[in-house]
């Protein structure tokens, strides 16, 4: 909140602003206006200036009409505003420093006023919270408790968090009915639930503050940890009868011959016996039992041109494509591969964030690096000239390999990117 001067006090005449703006007085300014505004712009207390030079003590005898002789001085702001009214200046302190630019903040103010907005979020909260049932309920209070002193909603503005936390209750609500309520369906839809609370199919997606405030309140309602990774999110929507997407995302595959004795299970052996890659959504992974021979080697490849010329070409050996990202359905599966024994070979692009990705990957699973040192880089540019064919330049900032610290150092000398494709042959091989 800034304070305005008053209308009729005009600009001051230019040998008072040169005087009161002089360098010996910029110190003192500087602290009176820091003072001023951390009091509601009242001219009270005072202000102690040390170290003076010689300039400020002359520029301070002249404003204060009193000598300054000594290395310190106090200024006391009751008396430095009736100087400054009774000067050429014609006007207070407040408004003599809104002269000299530039305006004042009334800090006090300003939080006050910040007090009583976040104050208007929780009463607009609480008035929710009492018009549904779950005030019944043995956990919400500490719910709204956690997200007042959290903070994450006070960082938000009044309206957005007012918004949130409204629709955050309403949410709960759906969820946590209480005896009179319409029934809900034996399961919601999350984009179904979010479209019923906000209006919109996407208002509880991923990564959204107000999924975060509903899990908090499911997690509190059934005893469990916040969720810390999208699996755990999952499976605590779930608990509270509420499907997460789980077939928009899906992971490619091919060759994978699982030894369980159900349905599914057989129609993957079958669909690699016939080479015929096949994508597998969370809601497959959530019931496929993925027990694989024991010592089972798994290729992943990052491109799903691999997987396509591994299928083409009735190669045999398990493949995992990551499709450039390694998404939660990839790790999803791979979790449950590496669950059931199995070991795995990773390769990749070779540009930095295909060196990134393998390092996520090869981290995570110990996975052995395949086809993905030096050497290979280094022969794969080489044939890459050979055959003429356009050099694609490597850009952003470069990446270390966690398997292999030859490997950036080769790829910043010869400064070309190799997408997996230029070593598809060579892949294919492997595959046998």
């Amino acid at each position: 909140m800034s304070r305005p001067g008053r209308a009729d006090e005009g600009p001051l005449d230019a040998g008072t602003l040169a005087f009161l703006s002089r360098q010996g007085l910029t110190r003192l300014w500087t602290a009176v206006r820091a003072r001023l505004e951390r009091q509601g712009l009242q001219p009270a207390g005072a202000v102690r200036l040390q170290h003076l030079d010689a300039p400020e003590r002359e520029a301070l005898s002249l404003l204060l009409a009193r000598p300054v002789t000594g290395p310190t001085a106090t200024v006391r702001l009751p008396d430095l505003d009736t100087r400054l009214r009774a000067s050429a200046a014609g006007r207070g302190l407040a408004a003599t420093l809104e002269a000299l630019g530039p305006p004042l903040t009334d800090r006090r103010a300003a939080r006050d006023a910040a007090a009583a907005e976040r104050a208007r979020v929780w009463s607009a909260a609480r008035t929710e919270l009492e018009s549904t049932s779950l005030p019944d309920r043995p956990w919400t209070a500490q719910w709204l408790e956690e997200l007042r002193r959290g903070g994450t909603l006070a960082r938000q503005d009044p309206h957005t968090a007012t918004t949130v936390v409204t629709q955050a209750i309403r949410t709960l609500a759906i969820l946590f009915p209480d005896g009179d309520a319409p029934r809900a369906p034996a399961s919601w839809g999350r984009g179904e639930l979010a479209t019923r609370a906000t209006g919109s199919a996407h208002g509880l997606d991923d990564g959204t503050l107000l999924s975060r405030l509903v899990l908090r309140g499911i997690a509190l309602a059934h005893n469990k940890e916040f969720p810390t990774d999208a699996p755990a999110r999952r499976a605590l929507w779930r608990a509270a009868t509420v499907t997460p997407d789980e077939v928009s995302s899906t992971v490619l595959t091919h060759g994978l011959r699982p030894t369980g004795t159900t349905w599914q299970e057989a129609a993957l052996r079958e669909r690699a016996d016939h080479h015929r890659e096949t994508h597998l959504t969370l809601r497959d992974l959530r019931t496929l039992r993925l027990t694989m021979p024991s010592g089972t080697r798994v290729h992943v490849c990052e491109n799903p041109r691999v997987v396509e010329a591994a299928a083409d070409a009735a190669r045999t050996a398990p493949l995992v494509c990551t499709s450039g990202s390694a998404a939660t359905v990839v790790l999803t599966l791979l979790d449950a591969l590496a669950a059931s024994g199995c070991a795995f070979a990773y390769h990749g692009d070779f540009d930095w964030p295909g060196i990134a990705l393998a390092n996520r990957v090869i981290r995570r699973y110990a996975a052995e690096p395949w086809r993905m040192r030096a050497p290979d880089y280094e022969h794969l540019a080489t044939r890459t000239h050979l055959h003429g064919a356009p050099h694609l330049p490597l850009t952003g900032p470069p990446v270390e390999a966690v398997w292999d610290p030859e490997l950036a150092p080769a790829m910043r000398a010869s400064g070309i990117a190799l997408h997996e494709e230029a070593a598809l042959d060579l892949l294919l091989e492997d595959l046998e």
